[in-house]
């Protein structure tokens, strides 16, 4: 039997009920217990943990608490964790299509399969080193995971300014790079190649487009573009040469 004192810090303090907000929790325990449990039966989940200390000591989620520790619980940076492809690279649950495609357009490379149930998407995101977006606190908390974040707002517009501001994305942002049906690389093709795959409004007015190198969807400046543009100016300023969406 013993007891700790553990007090999270930052933005830790969302998972927590308001009388246990910025204030040092008192933990009572009783068998041989780690951390990582400690923490996550308080409700948050460990991709959101950075560093750790006991006793003004470094230490890790498999630190073993001690009776009378002092534990001080900080959120981890938000620099982005390199990726297979040394660029920012995100698994989104299937709750969240609409921020997926708003990654998309910005050129964030981003998985989304709403076939997938929670473990699909735990053993993809460690697999392949993909960090994992949720809402779902139990999802994040899955020992396999290693890099994740929990979105705090529930609408996708907010959602987007959330991950970008969060993330750092900003450096890692190329409009119109990617399809948002299925996160292939866009690429100009010639109107002539595609002549016979567009409705004839489309072949009368417009002469600009680009093609998904993954499912063969194609683009081009059609109503929503303007609608595109306001979303990215938010993020990136003003594209007067965008390319083609």
């Amino acid at each position: 039997m013993g007891v700790i004192s553990i007090l999270f810090y930052g933005n830790l303090n969302d998972f927590l009920p308001l009388e246990r907000k910025n204030r040092p929790i008192q933990v009572v325990f009783a068998h041989k217990t780690a951390l990582k449990h400690v923490i996550e039966s308080l409700g948050v989940p460990h991709p959101e943990v950075g560093t750790m200390h006991a006793n003004s000591n470094q230490v890790g989620l498999a630190y073993y608490i001690q009776d009378q520790d002092h534990m001080d619980v900080y959120p981890h940076t938000a620099t982005v964790f390199a990726s297979a492809r040394n660029q920012p690279a995100f698994i989104l649950d299937n709750h969240l299509g609409k921020l997926t495609g708003y990654l998309r357009f910005l050129g964030i490379d981003s998985v989304y399969n709403p076939t997938w149930d929670d473990a699909d998407l735990a053993n993809f995101a460690a697999q392949y080193q993909r960090i994992l977006l949720t809402r779902d606190r139990g999802l994040l908390k899955r020992k396999i995971i290693t890099h994740g974040y929990f979105l705090r707002s529930q609408l996708p517009l907010n959602q987007i300014a959330e991950v970008v501001q969060h993330f750092q994305l900003s450096p890692y942002i190329k409009p119109f790079y990617r399809c948002s049906r299925c996160n292939g690389i866009l690429q100009i093709v010639e109107k002539e190649r595609i002549m016979d795959q567009l409705q004839p409004l489309t072949q009368r007015y417009f002469h600009e487009f680009t093609h998904c190198n993954g499912c063969g969807r194609i683009y081009w400046k059609g109503s929503h573009y303007p609608k595109l543009m306001e979303l990215i100016s938010r993020f990136c300023g003003s594209f007067s040469n965008s390319p083609i969406k």
